[in-house]
């Protein structure tokens, strides 16, 4: 890496001379900092090549080696809400048909809103 920076410094006309007592610095400021500005460079762009190639194997991988992220409290809340779902549609009954459905879905619309709603009064009065 450094072979190719100081090629690179030459060309470009810099003095690539080093320190005699501090052998891994340059002796002119400007060539120091243009070779802090290379390490720099290259260690972004490695990381931001790393960072795409796992974008690229998670991006390609099976449907099935991808496991969701899901926090506990949004599992937790899902399989309540999935629950009362399910515990409404049980009360159904099979003559009920399309209007039945519509009924229990409104319900459960009703049951949301009278949560919330008692959630903001519990956060307001908390404020």
């Amino acid at each position: 890496m450094r072979q190719a920076f100081e090629a690179w410094a030459q060309r470009d006309g810099h003095i690539v001379r080093r320190r005699e007592d501090k052998p891994e610095e340059y002796l002119v400021y400007e060539t120091q900092r243009r070779w802090l500005i290379w390490q720099a460079a290259l260690a972004h762009g490695s990381k931001a090549v790393e960072a795409q190639q796992a974008e690229q194997v998670q991006k390609f991988a099976p449907a099935e080696a991808k496991a969701p992220v899901m926090l506990a409290d949004e599992a937790a809340v899902r399989n309540r809400v999935l629950n009362e779902v399910l515990d409404a549609f049980s009360e159904l009954d099979e003559n009920a048909g399309v209007e039945g459905i519509v009924r229990v879905i409104q319900n459960l619309k009703k049951k949301s809103q009278a949560q919330s709603q008692t959630q903001n009064r519990q956060v307001a009065e908390q404020a």
